[in-house]
């Protein structure tokens, strides 16, 4: 399989909507060590099983694979730095958050929306990665959301669920994005615009597909890529970034995303956010930003995540 293969391949696995886990265990010395991962699941009830799996090329394989044990913790919509913190190669991952051991001796994190503490059941050898099936010792769920990760990006969804329902009107966008370029529309002022519409009786996940559907192209919903007030107006805009596989838009056409074009693009904010797109496909880095016409904050959401499917 060639590397574009491989990526492509990869991105086919990502439009699997996942949770995020730090899977921990205890090294020999008895010092915690962990690891942020999407690649979990549940596996039986009785005996209780569950599994993870670990790329062979992790510094952390051959501990995780000769222990005793492992816990999951299910990260909370409140914790994508602690996801960061243990996908990236950190001195001491265990120092910026609380944790304590679990029956069965492995790390649990403060805060998580569950976790499972296991002895360890079974190793199966998986390609460039080992499937670590574990027996549930112990585990204990809260009322707290789960972090999501979908196409390389965390999500909120009780939050996003937060943000739909908060404004007296809200505007969805579909930033349609394919091989750089982004779909723009005449927005009958002599200018263009994204595919935009005010949310119907049916929800913005509906207005959303109604979208995408008329522009006539091959595109899935993704997540929210912006969230603003403007003040003036009374009107909450949400925009998706979505990404495309293909096909000639019903109307309008996609439209580079460089500097010169998007010149025409009438509405000041949704410019400024379309220039913002254009800088973070080039590094490979999304956020999600905040605010209100004038002014806000983006929150990264995109990271490499280690021990993801791959």
């Amino acid at each position: 399989m060639t590397p574009e293969d491989r990526r492509a391949l990869r991105d086919a696995f990502g439009t699997f909507m996942t949770g995020v886990t730090v899977v921990t265990t205890m090294d020999a010395d008895g010092q915690p060590i962990g690891f942020t991962a999407n690649s979990f699941s549940s596996v039986s009830l009785d005996p209780a099983l569950l599994l993870v799996s670990i790329a062979k090329s992790s510094a952390n394989y051959a501990l995780f694979t000769a222990g005793k044990g492992f816990a999951i913790n299910i990260l909370s919509e409140g914790q994508k730095e602690v996801s960061n913190t243990f996908a990236r190669p950190v001195a001491d991952r265990f120092s910026t958050v609380r944790w304590q051991k679990g029956p069965h001796g492995a790390p649990v994190l403060d805060g998580v929306a569950a976790w499972f503490d296991c002895s360890l059941h079974q190793v199966v050898d998986a390609g460039d990665h080992a499937i670590l099936i574990g027996h549930v010792q112990g585990f204990e769920a809260s009322a707290r959301a789960g972090l999501g990760y979908y196409r390389g990006s965390y999500f909120t969804p009780a939050q996003a669920g937060v943000a739909l329902a908060s404004g007296p009107a809200v505007v969805v966008s579909a930033l349609i994005e394919q091989d750089g370029r982004v779909l723009l529309q005449d927005d009958g002022r002599g200018g263009l615009t994204l595919p935009t519409a005010q949310v119907g009786p049916k929800g913005a996940n509906a207005t959303l597909q109604w979208l995408i559907e008329t522009a006539g192209v091959r595109a899935a919903p993704g997540f929210i890529y912006s969230v603003y007030e403007d003040v003036e107006a009374r009107q909450q805009h949400i925009a998706f970034l979505c990404p495309s596989t293909g096909g000639n838009p019903a109307k309008g056409c996609f439209v580079d995303l460089a500097p010169g074009g998007l010149d025409d693009v009438t509405d000041p904010a949704m410019r400024v956010m379309l220039e913002r797109l254009a800088e973070e496909s080039r590094i490979g880095n999304y956020g999600i930003y905040f605010g209100n016409q004038n002014a806000g904050r983006v929150a990264p959401v995109s990271v490499k995540v280690e021990g993801t499917t791959p």
